[in-house]
């Protein structure tokens, strides 16, 4: 490793630089800078609303509020390069050589940190790595002001050694690790804005189908970024040959469960056997698909529970499909009355209670039929018919009950106790006095 011996001076003169800020032409500058401001705002305002009618609040370009996107930084940044080039021919510039640098680190801040926060929104980790890409550009910036800037790179690029055949320099490694970072924030970018188009209005299987392309896209397009940074960086990519064996080696043994769940959530979403809003029952839990990832899908139950189940999971074992080929669903309640009851009337009441509901489709119709010659009573099975079992279908089930209850009690219908007969033996006279011939109740 070899530092140089002398460092070279800066060039700018700081005494001139600042007194230049006294003069007059500052204030057009100032000015300049203003209408830029406006104009950066206007042009933003009227993109927004002839060409971004409903955007999303959390868009790269846009975002919630005007200032809040990328579009606005970069225009404002443009428009400040016509300025200062047009100003350039008339008074001596002061204020534009700190302007320029502000925005172009504005515009890195705000492009890195609304990419981060639409690619990985939940991450923990994107609020410090959002706070590093702010302290590097404010950094950048004040190094580039201050003229600072080619000294110290040019003492990182006296800082070299050897690695094999290359000759690496500090100078190198953070030019390269900057532009990986950029292109891997471009791709990232360029793969959130085709799946939010992709995923834009689509349901059902459409929405599912859509999903996996848009985990294709964005599973291309950071491999190819990452092909791109590493190259920048400088590392020969004929080198990943060894490491891409010793990956499949890796999926060969250890990460054999791993890559079933990846290939089997490629597999769902493309053959669409399930798709997000299905009603499933996998390992007895039950709920509607929220969402399908490469690895796990999300289900989520009608109380409010998730699950996460492995892809593999659906693909080798048994799952129920609730709403594949029809979202009805049948259900029943199973009703006990005396025998002495009149068949014909508790099948009508039956009939009457569920069909009073709302939820209960008429087309089929509720239905009640006596189903079996109880111990303790006849015993009626009533039926029906829901087309909404995301909704719960043990409130409707209540429902039905409590109505069934009343029409029974308003007609005058028991419902029977269980009833039981003891028989008692009397060989001995003294447990033949004690104890009754037979005892019946409830």
């Amino acid at each position: 490793m070899t530092v140089a011996a002398a460092a070279p001076k800066p060039i700018d003169d700081f005494a001139l630089w600042f007194d230049s800020f006294l003069q007059p032409t500052v204030l057009i500058e100032f000015a300049a800078l203003a209408v830029a401001v406006l104009l950066a705002w206007g042009l933003a305002a009227l993109v927004r609303r002839s060409v971004a009618a409903g955007q999303n609040p959390s868009s790269v370009l846009f975002g919630r509020r005007l200032v809040d996107g990328v579009l606005f930084p970069v225009l404002l940044l443009l428009l400040g390069y016509v300025a200062r080039a047009a100003l350039a021919l008339w008074v001596p510039l002061a204020a534009f050589k700190v302007i320029i640098p502000v925005l172009v680190s504005l515009v890195v801040i705000r492009v890195g940190v609304k990419v981060l926060q639409v690619a990985f929104a939940q991450a923990p980790w994107v609020r410090a790595l959002e706070r590093t890409i702010s302290w590097v550009a404010w950094l950048a910036m004040v190094l580039w002001v201050s003229g600072l800037l080619p000294v110290v790179l040019a003492e990182l690029d006296q800082i070299t050694w050897k690695v094999g055949s290359s000759t690496l320099s500090v100078r190198t490694l953070i030019e390269g690790g900057l532009t990986a970072g950029a292109v891997l924030i471009l791709t990232l970018w360029i793969s959130s804005a085709i799946e939010a188009r992709l995923l834009k209005h689509a349901a059902g299987s459409d929405l599912s189908l859509r999903k996996a392309v848009s985990n294709a896209t964005r599973a291309l397009l950071m491999f190819v970024g990452l092909i791109i940074a590493l190259s920048a960086v400088g590392i020969d990519l004929t080198a990943l040959s060894v490491l891409g064996g010793a990956i499949g080696v890796g999926l060969g043994f250890g990460l054999q469960k791993l890559a079933s769940n990846y290939v089997s959530g490629f597999v769902i979403l493309a053959e669409r056997s399930m798709r997000i809003g299905d009603m499933v029952r996998v390992d007895n839990f039950e709920g509607r698909i929220t969402d399908i990832n490469a690895r796990y899908t999300l289900i989520r139950s009608a109380s409010g529970r998730e699950s996460i189940v492995p892809n593999e999971l659906l693909i080798i074992n048994r799952v129920e499909n609730l709403s594949l080929a029809d979202a009805r669903v049948w259900l029943s309640t199973v009703v006990s009355v005396g025998y002495d009851s009149d068949v014909d009337l508790v099948i009508r009441l039956l009939t009457e209670a569920a069909a009073a509901q709302p939820r209960v489709l008429k087309d089929p119709g509720p239905s009640a039929a006596l189903s079996a010659f109880g111990a303790d009573g006849l015993e009626f099975t009533v039926g029906y018919w829901i087309n909404d079992p995301e909704n719960g279908q043990l409130n409707i089930r209540s429902a039905i009950n409590l109505a069934i209850l009343d029409a029974l009690r308003r007609h005058g219908v028991e419902i029977p106790y269980p009833q039981r007969v003891l028989h008692v033996r009397t060989g001995e006279a003294p447990l033949a006095a004690a104890a009754p011939k037979a005892i019946t109740g409830p």
